[in-house]
């Protein structure tokens, strides 16, 4: 799946009721799904499941809060499509 497809599919399951949250409830949301991946990654062992369960969490919400603000994340992905924005360079010189 590319990274449009998958935020096209997020706006089709999501959009609407994302939409009437609004965007600062909506980040709030986004960041609290960032913290549960900080406790999986934190938690010795790690459980890949889990970890996988949470990065598909915090990707979800990125791509809701892109579209509610109107950025395609494919998009804002070119920025590294050269190596560093800064630098240019592979891997990173900065």
């Amino acid at each position: 799946m590319t990274i449009q497809k998958f935020q096209k599919q997020i706006e089709a399951i999501y959009y609407t009721r994302d939409a009437d949250r609004g965007i600062p409830l909506t980040f709030v949301w986004f960041v609290e799904e960032v913290g549960e991946l900080a406790k999986e990654i934190r938690k010795q062992p790690q459980n890949k499941q889990r970890l996988r369960e949470e990065f598909a969490d915090v990707f979800a919400w990125l791509s809701t809060l892109a579209s509610l603000l109107d950025i395609s994340l494919e998009d804002a992905a070119q920025i590294y499509a050269e190596g560093c924005p800064k630098c240019n360079a592979i891997p990173c010189d900065c």
